[in-house]
């Protein structure tokens, strides 16, 4: 990774780099690399830097082929290479920040997807698609109906996301040392991703089971709090996760393909590493939406499993439903993704795996576009902070 100008040694050390360096060098005389200028003998001549007001465009650093080292020229600060010991708090702080932006700035789609997957929808909630969604919600139901239920959402976001930016990064790095020392390793993302789910998701259940059941067409629910403590009484501490099974087997699968779909847009768009916000926004944009349409399927049967649509749970066996009745009031729910899919199945074929699937997509294209372009500034912008800071320590130690 490199910013402003700074280039790695893994870089410059790549086979692929040297060759196209070299080739630049040879026919010009002169080589450009990310935001630097070489000149023909491999010499660090200068470096372009992003124009402030009344700065030059170009900031000449004239050196020997070989640079000694000089008190003046200070490194620049690698946003991905963080300060031993400032990695794990910088990812989550940068990390909770995109997950509640990106909730925040979004839910009122996924409050038209979660609708738009009930299996027996009332008439009043019947929609042609995401656009006409929201204008009868707003239209019949107010203005502030699209966002109920946002603030638990925020809550759960916060703590939920910070963990999984930072137990990402952490197992991409190491695992990646591991498999190919020195080298992005597309294995390393999927299992990194896989593993930062499990603990996103054991956060964040009980935040989509209440925020689902507030989405829904005509909820009786006064607010958040009154939501909880209905569920608590009528269906107990296991309905918060009932689906946290179907969630992990839908977002393990989903985050495996959109981590590795995000790196391999990178490689393509930004192979330099470098503070790019137009190849985060496309990259992520593009991942997201590859991995929303992949799971739709999973995510139907989570839906039902959050919401326990009523018309919907009607549609088990009558032998099933003795069962149930003997076994105790709580087996009125359906529970399991083996009985969502059956549901599922039942009330509508394979084409009710597919309910939402544009609201889905749609939903999730600018979502994972803003948490990525959100969690690169800000970790930026937080390691930048941290590398002056340190700079600034290091020249009053030596005072």
């Amino acid at each position: 990774m490199e910013a402003d100008g700074f280039v790695p040694s893994s870089t410059l050390e790549s086979p692929a780099v040297e060759r196209r360096v070299t080739g630049t060098i040879a026919a010009t005389g002169f080589g450009i690399l990310g935001n630097s200028v070489l000149d023909a003998t491999g010499g660090f001549v200068g470096s372009f830097t992003p124009r402030m007001t009344g700065e030059p465009d170009f900031v000449s650093m004239l050196h020997r082929a070989t640079p000694e080292p000089s008190a003046s020229v200070e490194p620049e600060a690698d946003y991905e290479g963080l300060p031993q010991g400032a990695a794990s708090s910088t990812h989550m702080l940068a990390g909770a920040v995109a997950g509640i932006m990106e909730h925040c700035l979004m839910y009122p789609v996924d409050c038209v997807k979660t609708r738009m997957q009930s299996l027996h929808p009332e008439p009043g909630a019947r929609y042609r698609n995401v656009m006409d969604a929201l204008q009868q919600i707003v239209r019949t139901e107010g203005l502030w109906r699209p966002i109920r239920g946002v603030n638990v959402l925020a809550v759960g976001a916060g703590p939920a996301h910070a963990l999984y930016f930072a137990c990402y990064e952490k197992i991409k790095f190491s695992l990646s040392n591991a498999v190919h020392p020195g080298t992005n390793s597309h294995f390393a993302n999927g299992v990194a991703g896989c593993a930062a789910t499990v603990l996103h998701d054991a956060i964040m259940n009980p935040a989509e089971v209440v925020k689902q059941r507030m989405q829904m067409f005509n909820s009786p629910y006064r607010g958040v709090l009154d939501c909880m403590r209905s569920l608590l009484r009528q269906e107990g501490p296991a309905a918060f996760y009932r689906s946290y099974t179907t969630q992990l087997t839908m977002n393990v699968p989903f985050q495996a393909l959109h981590f590795m779909t995000y790196e391999y847009l990178q490689e393509l768009l930004n192979p330099h590493r470098q503070y790019n916000p137009s190849s985060h926004v496309v990259s992520g944009a593009l991942a997201g939406a590859l991995a929303a349409a992949a799971t739709t399927p999973l995510d139907v049967c989570k839906t039902l499993l959050n919401t326990q649509e009523a018309q919907a749970v009607h549609v088990i066996p009558a032998g099933a439903a003795a069962a149930a009745a003997a076994s105790g009031p709580e087996s009125r729910y359906i529970s399991g993704l083996s009985e969502a899919f059956r549901t599922v199945y039942r009330t509508g074929g394979v084409p009710a795996f597919f309910k939402g699937v544009q609201a889905r997509v749609i939903y999730q294209m600018p979502s994972t576009a803003i948490s990525w372009s959100v969690y690169e500034f800000f970790k930026y912008v937080i390691t930048k902070r941290q590398h002056e800071k340190r700079l600034r320590g290091d020249r009053d130690g030596d005072k």
